[in-house]
């Protein structure tokens, strides 16, 4: 059987941009940066999200290339097969409702993130106080 070409879907890449667009870096950096810190880190989950993603993405092309494999007009389609292009329509269904789900919530995650400028690198000098009124001494 031959394997089914895995590319990426227009969502996968659609959140890499928005991520690689928010934190100024590839991906792949900072997904290696996220490893190193994943608890409690908006990074590790805005990258782990993507990796659900492209799993859920791939699942879909992976399936769909077994259920044409099935469903090929050559084929036969007995009882056996029947059980087979049934599971491959529930995983399919599965692994859209889990990227369409993940998608959405990622996608208003990123919504309500902004990008903020790199503070200064020396921070400006607090004002000095004006010198008191000297007291007047007259009596």
């Amino acid at each position: 059987m031959p394997q089914p070409r895995f590319t990426s879907h227009p969502v996968s890449q659609i959140i890499a941009q928005r991520i690689e667009e928010l934190y100024g870096q590839p991906l792949a950096d900072l997904e290696a940066h996220a490893a190193t810190t994943p608890h409690g880190s908006m990074l590790a989950a805005l990258t782990s999200s993507h990796t659900e993603l492209v799993h859920a993405e791939r699942n879909i092309a992976f399936q769909l290339a077994r259920l044409r494999e099935l469903t090929a007009p050559e084929r036969e389609i007995g009882r056996f097969n029947a059980g087979h292009i049934l599971d491959c329509a529930r995983r399919i269904a599965e692994s859209v409702a889990t990227r369409d789900a993940v998608a959405k919530s990622t996608g208003a995650v990123l919504g309500g993130l902004r990008r903020v400028s790199a503070p200064d690198a020396q921070p400006p000098a607090p004002p000095v106080p004006a010198p008191a009124p000297a007291a007047s001494r007259t009596r």
